[in-house]
């Protein structure tokens, strides 16, 4: 997958039915439903895949406890039957995972009790797990570092867990997989307007500027929180669809939590729910839901989200996790639904919305991970008719993504792990504090289409998400690799391992 020969392909291909603008959970799931379909499909992302929310969300795949306490039945439904077809599709990437409810009251026992075996029975032929009612001791076993003081016992049940960035790249490679093109790195500029009709987009090569008209039956915008800067290119006055917030999770060591279950605090101040789940070795925690105006590529915690996230699980732990044991912090900018909407972002629709303009652009916003599949289905319908294309079913229900061929795997390359570890350095890690190798980097730049050091150490591997002080020490190793892979200098090298460190800094504990 070199760069030079994909940007060739661009350049030779005349008309592309359809254009996805967004390399993110909606756009990647949209290219591969169209390119499955046939249809002959270019997915365009201004940074790298999963850059923004979709590599920073709370590793959840999951009907939603909260929704059904909301009572957005449908919602629950949804997401529970699209829960059991990631785990089938994406097995190396997906993963059941059991929750407990501590309860420090009797009422929280039945009241909690009450609502799991709802969701049990939502779930009905897509169940992983039945909940059960465990008592105090048996919750302990569980999650050894509760606070045991006057606890009553808890309730377990079951959801999933995912790679968020892994999952990603791993459509980006289905994608390719089935004839389609993607390339990062690639912004739109603009789109192409004929006759009060949108036929394409203007982009260009972030790396050395060259400027690309591309012509398209039908454009596709799945920019996720940029999605209302896309649909004033067609129409500077219109409306925004979007009220965006932000999340903060904050990852600290596994001692905080050992073991495998994860922890679900059922009612933050906010009225919201938070988790602490084992992931990678960690903990992470979160999360926070604030009202953001401004869309910051990098986003930071804003005051007292920090301290929320560690006030919230203050009760629950014999030794609760404080400022100085946070190993990274990282925020995620959510495209919520409900521009003009006075409403708190928390009680806002995580459900998607389509909207097609009047000179045909296709937007798709809202969701959230684990529907991303359902909403690329209905999106790529409504683009199908938009452009005229011919009808065709999709086909993504059933669709083993790329690494899932082989089964059920707790290593994320799946049944491509021996394709990487035929590459020179199998053996040898990068840096101390972490599992990645030299041949995983060499993989990176080689087949996933990593362009740099935070390309490699915050999606092809988790590190800057994971502990961020130890990631910058492991940057210059990576970035001695991708100078040999990528044909860079020495001088792309230092201002890589430069660039990374400034990042990792913004990551890194932050200050009282």
């Amino acid at each position: 997958m070199d760069r030079a020969s994909l940007l060739a392909r661009l350049r030779e291909t005349g008309a592309w039915d359809v254009v996805v603008i967004g390399g993110g959970a909606t756009g990647l799931g949209c290219a591969v439903d169209a390119s499955a379909r046939g249809y002959r499909t270019l997915l365009l992302e201004a940074h790298d895949f999963a850059k923004g929310t979709s590599s920073r969300a709370t590793k959840l795949i999951h009907g939603g406890v909260r929704y059904l306490a909301q009572g957005n039945l449908p919602l629950v439904h949804e997401a529970l039957a699209e829960r059991s077809r990631l785990l089938a599709n994406a097995p190396h990437l997906v993963h059941k995972q059991r929750f407990v409810v501590p309860a420090y009251h009797w009422l929280d026992i039945p009241k909690f009790g009450t609502g799991l075996a709802f969701y049990d029975l939502m779930a009905g032929m897509h169940g992983i797990g039945h909940s059960r009612v465990l008592d105090a001791a048996s919750t302990i076993v569980a999650l050894p570092t509760l606070r045991p003081a006057g606890l009553r016992g808890g309730i377990a049940y079951w959801d999933a867990r995912f790679d968020d960035a892994r999952l990603a790249l791993a459509l980006m490679r289905t994608h390719f997989d089935l004839g389609g093109l993607a390339l990062n790195y690639l912004p739109v500029d603009g789109l192409i307007v004929d006759d009060g009709q949108v036929n394409g987009v203007l982009a260009h090569d972030a790396e050395t500027g060259e400027a690309f008209r591309i012509p398209a039956g039908v454009v596709v915008n799945a920019t996720g929180v940029w999605a209302d800067a896309i649909r004033r290119a067609e129409l500077p006055q219109a409306r925004p669809l979007l009220k965006p917030s932000q999340g903060v999770h904050i990852v600290v060591d596994a001692a905080f939590l050992p073991g495998r279950d994860a922890l679900l605090v059922p009612e933050t101040a906010d009225g919201r729910v938070l988790f602490m789940i084992p992931w990678q070795g960690r903990v992470l925690i979160g999360t926070t839901d604030s009202p953001r105006q401004d869309l910051p590529l990098e986003p930071r915690p804003l005051a007292g989200e920090i301290d929320f996230i560690l006030e919230a699980v203050t009760p629950y732990l014999a030794r609760p996790p404080v400022r100085a044991d946070i190993r990274s912090v990282f925020v995620g900018l959510r495209p919520l639904i409900g521009a003009g909407d006075n409403s708190a972002t928390r009680s806002l629709s995580r459900e998607h919305c389509i909207e097609v303009s009047p000179g045909g652009l296709v937007t798709i916003t809202g969701g959230k991970w684990t529907t991303y599949r359902r909403m690329a289905e209905e999106t790529i319908d409504t683009a199908r008719s938009v452009a005229g294309l011919a009808r065709r079913p999709c086909v993504t229900a059933e669709l083993r993504l790329h690494g899932g061929e082989a089964g059920p795997t707790s290593d994320c390359y799946g049944s491509v792990r021996a394709a990487v570890d035929v590459l020179p350095g199998a053996g040898r890690l990068v840096h101390a504090a972490f599992r990645l190798t030299e041949a995983e980097v060499r993989y990176a730049a080689r087949c996933e289409l990593a362009r740099g050091v935070e390309d490699v150490l915050a999606r092809r591997y988790r590190a800057l998400f994971l502990d961020a002080a130890e990631a910058a020490a492991a940057a210059p190793a990576v970035a001695r690799l991708l100078v040999e892979e990528l044909g860079k200098d020495a001088a792309w090298c230092e201002a890589e391992v430069g660039r990374f460190g400034e990042l990792a800094r913004q990551y890194a504990r932050p200050e009282e």
